[in-house]
This record gives structure tokens, sequence and C-alpha cells, in this order.
């Protein structure tokens, strides 16, 4: 995907609207326990800023559900990011309206303006399909979206973790902004670059590690893997419903019955296309769902009463061997409870796997969420070579699913 980004346009003098994700974890005092997102779009800010533009950023944070929630303002994100650039960000009281208007009109070159949380308005998240489908919406989304566009000159979207979503300020927006510049930022740009170079000319042996509670969540992207890796690691929660395809007993473990059959047609096409798809030997099973609960290692059927937990010793064994070699690496979901210890261990021995394959010359992506977490947890972050801003986007770009927002944006 060829776009144009911020480095090809001129931005001197112009108002320049960007939409970033901002979407940082807080506490419940309201502060900001990582600013990691803020941070990863501090290039294409000071770009824009050092180039003479007049910046106005936007973003959602949680989900508010289109009315105000002062637990979920934006605010913190302002302070944090005048700390970061040494400067003061304005921050406005809302996204659209008379003064929000006003203040962009009034913003100078080199200035930089944060607006309230978008999904402060319930206009932002109404669905495409919805809006065609009745025109209230529609005009209800458009004079949203057209309040925004009307701030500046310029559109720019550095936010990848909402890329797969038809909101106002991803879609609508830029839709309005027809005729003037539409580009992607610095963070966008290397989403692309990683994901799109995986996909297209991975270098191999070729691993991908798919893990995390729900098979439905996956089975997209299990097929558009197939006749692209070499071997397909599963572990998590969704393991159980391949297990159960099987004919093997799971007890109380999360498993999803009404996707047996597509489980079943899953490994009957990887063995088709000749993509080795490996299942764990063994389980931890626990006899309840929390930290320090009584558990066990089982190879096999999961009795009754118990629950599986984590992938076991010898699968984590199994893993890392099939990890040991690779050249290239995709990891997208963890390989058991990691948050409730001491049912990490599986994706602790995977991330220091990956880690260590990395160290050896393989190229690896973790796909955002749950992994990625893991990963920064264990303080693997600096040695792994991208780590996805966007969970849901990266678990969709790996399916082979486009993503219009990025569609209408200018080419190169």
């Amino acid at each position: 995907m060829a776009k144009k980004t911020v480095a090809d346009i001129d931005v001197g003098g112009k108002k320049v609207l960007m939409r970033c994700d901002f979407n940082v974890p807080l506490d419940e005092n309201c502060n900001i326990t990582s600013d990691d997102r803020i941070v990863k779009a501090l290039p294409t800010i000071k770009k824009i800023l050092n180039g003479g533009g007049a910046l106005i950023l936007m973003s959602h944070l949680g989900r508010p559900k289109g009315q105000r929630d002062e637990k979920l303002t934006l605010a913190p994100v302002a302070k944090r990011l005048s700390e970061l650039l040494g400067k003061e960000v304005i921050f406005a009281n809302d996204c659209i309206g008379a003064e929000t208007k006003a203040r962009a009109q009034g913003l100078a070159s080199g200035d930089c303006m944060l607006l309230e949380n978008l999904r402060f308005h319930k206009e932002e998240t109404i669905k495409d399909k919805a809006a065609k489908e009745d025109a209230q919406l529609r005009e209800a989304k458009d004079n949203f979206a057209k309040e925004l566009a009307d701030l500046a000159d310029i559109y720019v979207d550095d936010a990848f973790g909402t890329a797969h979503r038809d909101n106002a300020s991803m879609y609508t927006v830029p839709l309005m902004m027809e005729g003037k510049p539409r580009v992607i930022g610095f963070l966008i740009e290397k989403e692309l670059k990683f994901l799109g170079k995986t996909l297209s000319k991975p270098e191999r042996p070729f691993v991908a590690i798919l893990g995390g509670a729900k098979v439905s969540d996956k089975i997209g992207v299990i097929e558009n893997l197939l006749d692209k890796v070499d071997c397909i690691l599963i572990g998590g929660a969704m393991a159980y419903t391949f297990f159960k395809a099987e004919g093997q007993s799971v007890g109380k473990s999360l498993c999803e019955n009404d996707f047996l059959d597509e489980a079943t047609k899953l490994l009957k096409r990887a063995k088709d296309v000749g993509c080795e798809i490996v299942l764990p030997v063994d389980n931890v099973a626990a006899s309840e769902f929390k930290a320090g609960a009584e558990n066990k290692v089982v190879a096999g059927d999961i009795e009754a009463e118990w629950q599986g937990v984590d992938i076991g010793p010898a699968t984590r064994k199994l893993f890392v061997e099939k990890l040991f070699g690779a050249r290239t690496i995709v990891w997208n979901g963890p390989m058991g409870v990691f948050e409730l210890p001491p049912f990490d261990e599986g994706t602790k021995a995977v991330a220091l796997a990956v880690a260590e394959a990395t160290s050896k010359g393989a190229h690896s992506i973790i796909g955002g969420g749950d992994s990625a977490s893991a990963v920064e947890k264990l303080g693997l972050a600096e040695r792994i070579s991208h780590i996805s801003t966007g969970g849901g986007a990266s678990l969709e770009f790996l399916e082979g699913k486009k993503f219009k927002c990025l569609e209408i944006l200018d080419e190169k």
C-alpha cells in the first residue's frame, strides 16, 4: 500500500488535522500508566510542528458511549504531550463546536492543539452500514465529520490502532477533505512496511504463533496464513476447541462448540496445503480460575472438573524448538492465562524464544494486544523487530482484509 506520508507534503503555514491513537491506559485516578502510544506519535507530530504547520490532534479514549465522561477525558494526554514536546499543547474542551473552531482558527505555525475525546459524541462511532440504511444517522455522522474536516487544510492519519474501523474521524472526515492533501504519518508507514513485507516476502522458515481465547477470532487469520507460513503454533484457550474437534475431553476449559466443524476443516486444509499446525502435547490444568490455584500437567484428556490454563512444559519445549532457526515470526495471542501466575510460564517461554530467534537474525512481529503487553512486561520489547500498536488492526491485516480508511488516502 504505497501511500503518501507527511514527509511528502509541505505543511508550512497550513492547518493540519491529525488522527492519533491516544487510547492510553489510565489508573483509577486518571493518571496515564503507559505513555507508549503518545511517544510513538511524536515523530509525525514533530515533523509537522518543525515544518511550520499548525497542528490539531484528535483521538478517542476508552468507550464513553457517546456522552461526556470525565474519567475518559484526554486532558492527561495533553499534559503528558506538553511535557514530551517541551511546549504547551492547547487543550480544547470539545472536538467540535464554535469555541473549538475559533481556537483552531487562532492557531499559529508551530502551535499544537489536542481536541477532547471524539467518542464523547455518538456520531464518531456510527457504522457506515447503519448510516447508509438510516438517513438521520447518515446526516448526523456527516455533520459531525464536516465540523472536523473544516478545521484544517491537510489530513494526516497516524492511528493504526483504529485503521480497521469506519469511525467518522478515520473515514468520513478524509472523504470530506477530498482535494486537500490526505496522507499517513510515520507510525502507520512503519506498520504497513513491517506487516506488508512480512506477508508478501517472508524469509523462511516462517512460523506463526496464535493464542488467545477464541478460535472464532482467529479463523480468518489461520485461513489467510495457511498458504503463506511453514508452521502455525497454536496455544491459549483456542487450542481446546481444536482438541474437542479431534475427540479429546477438555473438562471445563474454554471451548467454542459452535466452531468444532471449522476447527476440523482448518486442520484438514492445513494438511492439504502442506502447512504444519502444531497443537499442545500437554497442558497445565487448574482446579479453579484464580492465581495460585491447584494445578497439574495433563497430557491428553482433561478431567471434567479441571480446566486448561496454559501450555505444559513439554509443549513449551516443542514450541521453542519450532522457533529455533525461524527467519520470520508472527505472534498474536498469549499461550495461557498469563495475567494469573503461575499460568504465565507458557507465554514467558514463547516470548523468550521469539526474542532469542530475533537476536539470531529472525524478523519478528508481535501483533499488539495481550502478546505485546506480555513482551513489554517481561522487558523483551527491545529484542523484537516490531511490536504493532494495533491488536485488532494487525489481526485484520493478517487476515488479508482491506482498510478502506487507508485506501482513500493519497497514493505515492
